[in-house]
């Protein structure tokens, strides 16, 4: 229940409403596990137009409810935003364009805060937040490929 009130909560700081079609678009993301195409959450969230998707997806980018993933493929992405979801990383297929959330471990953070520290000590920037994407293949798309380069 905190994940729809804290949706209402911003939304209303917006001037929006918190309808149906909105918390079907952010059950089907906080129940996806990674950021999903527009297309995808349309899949994952019967009942909801295509019309009405793209509409409440702006809004709730609008009103800080999800954010963009950057990706590798041409599709954009969105997930909820830190700040609902909690903090976490991601891997990025280049093959498929797939993105998947990778939660942070206590030494994973520890070695981003010393990069921050770095970073910030030879460039003069203040660093407040991080964001880590790794792109690479996927399991899927690394095996299709040495497939194909055996038959190759």
């Amino acid at each position: 229940m905190a994940l729809h009130d804290a949706v209402e909560h911003r939304l209303e700081a917006h001037d929006q409403r918190y309808t149906p079609m909105r918390r079907l678009l952010v059950e089907a993301l906080a129940a996806s596990g990674r950021p999903l195409t527009v297309p995808e959450i349309i899949d994952r969230a019967p009942g909801l137009p295509q019309s009405s998707a793209y509409r409440n997806v702006t809004a709730l980018l609008d009103a800080g409810i999800v954010r963009k993933v950057a990706t590798a493929d041409d599709h954009w992405r969105v997930e909820l935003a830190e700040e609902i979801a909690g903090h976490h990383h991601h891997l990025v297929c280049r093959g498929c364009g797939r993105v998947e959330d990778v939660p942070p471990s206590p030494r994973l953070e520890q070695v981003l805060g010393e990069a921050a520290r770095l970073v910030a000590g030879m460039t003069g920037f203040v660093v407040n937040e991080h964001r880590l994407d790794l792109v690479g293949t996927c399991a899927a798309c690394d095996a299709a490929e040495s497939e194909s380069d055996y038959h190759s």
